[in-house]
């Protein structure tokens, strides 16, 4: 989407992508909330996306996450999508891998752009497309002993 707008705080910023990252370790909420900050978003959306006791209707005991090589350059393809099509000042997106625990943080994104609005549907095509196309997978253990595989 072009942008034509008279004020110079409404430009695109000249890399809205501040970060991106597939980690085995620990994510910080707060690291991906100070990447997004930029003086000319007036909204910011973030999503935190966690590990929960359950999945349809069986208790969870343990969960993995992997991803295939290219997972990076498809995170940043999707982050790219959502730059072009939001008015996005700035975005940012990690995903842990490895074992993780009941409560752990599984993914944190975050998008700011000039209005709220704006900054909630950047937010959201940025969690869905990147649960949809990259390639990472979830491996769950429920406690009845069987398991399952989950993912793009």
């Amino acid at each position: 989407m072009g942008r034509t707008n008279d004020h110079p705080g409404e430009q695109a910023a000249e890399d809205p992508i501040r970060l991106l990252a597939i980690r085995d370790t620990p994510l910080s909420v707060d690291e991906v909330f100070r990447a997004v900050g930029d003086a000319a978003a007036g909204g910011t959306a973030l999503f935190v996306g966690t590990v929960r006791n359950h999945d349809g209707g069986a208790d969870v005991d343990a969960l993995g996450y992997s991803c295939h090589p290219t997972a990076g350059a498809e995170m940043r393809r999707v982050a790219e999508k959502v730059v072009a099509e939001h008015p996005v000042r700035a975005l940012a997106a990690v995903h842990r891998v490895g074992d993780l625990e009941i409560g752990d943080l599984a993914v944190v994104v975050a998008v700011s752009c000039p209005h709220r609005g704006e900054a909630f549907e950047a937010c959201r095509k940025l969690i869905d497309d990147l649960k949809h196309e990259v390639p990472i997978w979830k491996h769950q253990q429920f406690s009845d002993g069987t398991e399952e595989w989950v993912g793009a």
